[in-house]
């Protein structure tokens, strides 16, 4: 037992290095390319070429970006079909970093001095390698993140992957912030004898970066084992651009919490990446940069754990809220007081308190029950496509618009702090503290006004669609009509039919258990049909097309997960008796809910006969029903 605990911590580690270099290396491509390409790629040639190129690369680079959106669905679909003694998302974790750490170097290298003698054929290689690189780390960051369901068929497990997951990230992407100066400072003056940020010194600052991606990513395939017992039926979906779209369409609370998320991600993206022109340009101390960095791990460190807690208090919409005012109110100190260094320090401070990622996931999931009671439709698919797709359209376009403040703003190549005039700072001003600032007030406007999937309500529409299933809304086809089918007791406890006097309303055919044990069991064999994402219901069906649905608890929705482990994957196989779900009768009971367990038939109009077995004690695994099923 002690060994299998230390392999699941040393695979939890693993994973967490893993986006270490993962996040470190996009913030090289996202950020700091952008910076070399303005600073040091073109510092050879005369300014006015200078100036189309970095224009040119600039807008291939947004070009580019927005179009990959389009082939993502394609290569998670190649990694999906991938099928190897090492699994299907290893290979691809290792390629990708390998070959994109190899083309960032190239491209560092100013692909290999060609700028310096034909810019026209630089810029025909510069697109199909800046392509190539962004596919290929398109294939890391795809497999990485999902393997996450193939590494724990727990719940509460794969959340730890996750957060550890994005912990190190939020290390490795504002960790950079720290190093870069003093990197490419140094190694600029070894090859120079200069204290500047001269091309040489980002050439080294690249491969440092992109040796540690692949030092992480070798450290996720050694160090993580792909379970290949669990598939998650949303793997087996192929979504498309056009599904995503479409699913954004008919779901209007995806739909404005996604643009709420833009608008804050797109703010927070080119404040980032102009906070190195800020430091170096308009203050005129680039050696302060890493403050900036060290704040936002700091920060990070402590606004990411006490989110769960705070939400336990206050509802997650004034915690968007508080975060973009936090935000907003940055901004006024960037524009008006950042000669103030304590101030400045404040400001970044509160740049860094959002809460709007966490939010905004939390409220795209909701949105998944929301949408299947709105439309009858549940696709997992699209909500897991979205929060990607929207990080990579900011991505794209913070990189055009900060290239662009760049130029606008004389901020390229031998410039310094003293070269800026009035009329540079003012520019700088406007397109890089403004604009983000709109953004960020639009986004807690659009969240305000138009985002309505509250907990509370969210609460209400799992409960609708329990009353709907509980109905014979649902529909499931029968394969083997006249078969008898055998159901085993879920838990041990206490029998009594529906409707009773604990459920007088509950017009349902089925029967309900009051539990001895906190364990539920696969009452057949058969196949997870559907989940919440509030872990409390879990619907089941047959091998012969019967649905039953178990809920654990009276109101139990109101926990939103938590107090329940699942043991299962959405879509996956099972035997009867077989572990589903534990649930801790010690918070149902703080939080004053009724532990029973209901179990209802969602197609009661496809069973010709029910024989129940009530008002006596079971144990799981006895039998407490048999049906027959309606023949043709």
């Amino acid at each position: 037992m002690q060994k299998t605990h230390a392999h699941s911590w040393i695979s939890k580690f693993a994973f967490a290095m893993g986006n270490l270099g993962h996040a470190a290396f996009y913030g090289v491509l996202s950020n700091y390319f952008i910076v070399f390409v303005t600073a040091g790629l073109f510092s050879k040639l005369s300014s006015k070429i200078a100036g189309q190129l970095i224009g040119l690369v600039t807008s291939l680079i947004v070009i580019i970006r927005v179009f990959e959106i389009f082939i993502d669905p394609l290569l998670g679909n190649i990694v999906d079909n991938t099928k190897t003694r090492w699994g299907k998302f290893k290979p691809w974790i290792l390629l990708g970093n390998v070959v994109s750490a190899i083309i960032m170097i190239i491209l560092f290298t100013g692909i290999f001095g060609l700028v310096n003698v034909n810019w026209i054929a630089f810029a025909i290689l510069f697109v199909i390698l800046f392509v190539l690189l962004d596919i290929f780390y398109s294939f890391s960051d795809v497999s990485y993140w999902g393997m996450v369901p193939a590494l724990s068929e727990d719940s509460k497990e794969r959340g730890i992957y996750t957060s550890l997951g994005s912990f190190s990230g939020a290390i490795g992407w504002n960790g950079l912030t720290i190093i870069v100066v003093p990197i490419v400072t140094y190694f600029t003056f070894i090859k120079t004898g200069k204290h500047t940020q001269g091309a040489f010194g980002w050439l080294v600052f690249a491969g440092i970066i992109s040796l540690l991606a692949v030092i992480c990513a070798v450290i996720v395939v050694k160090g993580t084992n792909e379970k290949d017992n669990l598939i998650r039926s949303a793997a087996k979906q192929k979504t498309t651009f056009k599904d995503v779209f479409l699913g954004l369409a008919k779901n209007d609370q995806i739909l404005w919490a996604s643009l709420a998320y833009f608008m804050y991600s797109l703010a927070n993206v080119v404040t980032n990446g102009v906070f190195y022109y800020f430091f170096k340009f308009i203050l005129g101390k680039p050696q302060y940069f890493s403050i900036a960095g060290l704040i936002a791990i700091l920060v990070g460190f402590f606004t990411a754990p006490i989110y769960p807690i705070l939400n336990k208090f206050i509802p997650r919409k004034w915690l968007f809220c508080f975060g973009q005012c936090c935000m907003i109110s940055s901004y006024f100190i960037f524009i008006f007081a950042r000669e103030n260094i304590f101030l400045l320090i404040l400001g970044l401070i509160l740049f860094n308190i959002t809460f709007a990622q966490l939010v905004t996931v939390l409220t795209l999931t909701d949105a998944i029950e929301y949408g299947q009671l709105k439309t009858g439709e549940r696709n997992e698919a699209v909500v897991l496509a979205v929060r990607p797709m929207i990080d990579k359209l900011t991505g794209a376009f913070a990189n055009g618009l900060v290239g662009y403040i760049a130029l606008a703003a004389g901020m390229t190549g031998s410039a310094t702090a003293a070269n800026m005039t009035a009329k540079d700072i003012k520019v700088f001003e406007s397109l890089a503290f403004y604009i983000p600032l709109v953004l960020a007030v639009l986004a807690l406007v659009i969240f305000l006004t138009k985002v309505k999937l509250s907990e509370k309500k969210h609460a209400t529409i799992v409960e609708e669609l329990k009353d709907k299933l509980a109905a014979g809304k649902t529909a499931v086809a029968i394969t083997d009509p006249g078969k008898k089918i055998t159901l085993l007791a879920p838990v041990s406890g206490f029998v009594k039919a529906l409707p009773n006097e604990q459920l007088p309303d509950f017009k349902a055919t089925g029967f309900t258990i009051k539990p001895t044990e906190n364990k539920i069991y696969a009452p057949f064999d058969g196949q997870v049909h559907f989940t919440f994402s509030t872990k409390h219901v879990l619907g089941l069906v047959a091998n012969d097309g019967l649905e039953v649905v178990i809920h654990v608890g009276i109101d139990t929705v109101k926990l939103r997960g938590n107090g329940f482990i699942t043991h299962y994957a959405d879509g996956q196989h099972f035997k009867a008796g077989q572990l589903l779900l534990e649930f801790d009768p010690e918070v149902l009971k703080q939080a004053g809910l009724s532990d029973t367990v209901i179990v209802f038939f969602t197609q009661p109009r496809n069973i010709a006969n029910l024989k129940l077995n009530v008002d006596q004690q079971l144990k799981h695994g006895e039998v407490v029903a048999n049906v027959t099923l309606k023949s043709n």
